[in-house]
């Protein structure tokens, strides 16, 4: 809680995650959310940049809804998300996420059941990071997604190594931070942006915030 008051200090709330281009408080409505879960496949492997290109592309051919999702050839997909990369695999995983949705009914069905991390998992494309993005930016629960830039963060801080079980280092922080989904989203985001200002591959030490804690065991 220390190191996320001096980050919240320093670089203000994040408001994650942007919807349609836009970084600001507000309740989500299903779409919103739709929009959400794309994202958190399509940003697999590749920039925040490219992604955003590609929701343009679906919002203009109005295929942020599941059963246009779920029913567009997924050549013409692969085309409209290719600006993502692995634009043909992502094409797959994106009309399988819609397809299985659609069996419950609704998104907000979906995000419901009791056992939704697991069925997430169980879908073809989708990973730890990837549900754990999904259950805590569009279905809003609480579980701390664990990343590349989290694993960094904490590696040079000396609470893991940088290859660190996903597992391991989200226990960590659900151990020590109270389970508020609101408060995993403010933290995780500031990590993010922690990352991008001054904690890259390269550190850039000199204005960091939490830079007196950080043992930056490189």
């Amino acid at each position: 809680m220390h190191i996320f008051s001096k980050l919240f200090s320093a670089f203000g709330p994040q408001h994650w995650w942007p919807i349609k281009g836009e970084y600001k408080p507000r309740k989500l409505s299903e779409q919103d959310r739709l929009e959400i879960c794309i994202g958190a496949i399509l940003t697999q492997n590749t920039s925040w940049k490219n992604v955003e290109k590609a929701l343009d592309n679906l919002h203009e051919n109005k295929l942020i809804d599941l059963k246009n999702l779920a029913n567009i050839k997924e050549q013409k997909l692969a085309e409209l998300i290719r600006c993502s990369g692995y634009y043909r695999q992502k094409a797959k995983k994106l009309k399988i996420f819609a397809q299985h949705v659609l069996k419950f009914g609704s998104l907000k069905i979906f995000f419901e059941q009791k056992n939704l991390r697991d069925n997430l998992l169980s879908i073809w494309g989708i990973g730890p990071e990837t549900a754990d993005s999904i259950i805590l930016y569009s279905a809003e629960k609480p579980v701390f997604v664990i990343d590349a830039y989290t694993k960094r963060i904490m590696s040079r801080f000396g609470v893991c190594k940088s290859d660190v079980d996903y597992h391991e280092l989200q226990g960590y922080f659900h151990e020590r931070l109270p389970e508020n989904h609101k408060l995993f989203n403010e933290c995780h985001a500031l990590f993010v942006e922690l990352a991008k200002r001054n904690c890259k591959k390269v550190p850039d030490c000199s204005s960091c915030p939490i830079k007196k804690s950080c043992q930056k065991q490189i």
